[in-house]
């Protein structure tokens, strides 16, 4: 799969010390109906952090994902390790663009033997 340092895996918009340690906890929250983490999946539409918040843009495969607020819950709880306090985390679900299997990693493709 990608390294958590795969900066192309989405865009990113902040300070530079933050982009390595935000693109590494994302990648610790795995998508449990694929065994793949977020990042791979394509999941990730794009961090923002600016002077009062990181701000991740998320989605799912499909509006039906059984396990929207666990993977919300835990981007969430892993942010929180690496962010810095005095900032605020905003985990937002986004629709829009739609996820596809193009999102996904070559790594992840390959898993899935696409």
């Amino acid at each position: 799969m990608s390294s958590p340092a795969d900066t192309a895996a989405f865009p990113y918009e902040g300070p530079e010390p933050l982009r390595e340690p935000l693109a590494a906890a994302l990648a610790r929250v795995v998508d449990p109906e694929i065994s793949m983490n977020i990042v791979d999946v394509g999941l990730v539409y794009g961090v923002t952090v600016d002077a009062a918040m990181a701000h991740v843009r998320l989605t799912m495969t499909s509006a039906a994902c059984p396990v929207i607020d666990l993977i919300m819950d835990e981007a969430e709880a892993e942010l929180d390790k690496v962010v810095p306090p005095e900032l605020q985390i905003r985990v937002e679900l986004v629709w829009e663009p739609p996820w596809s299997p193009e999102r996904m990693s070559a790594g992840a493709r390959k898993f899935m033997g696409w």
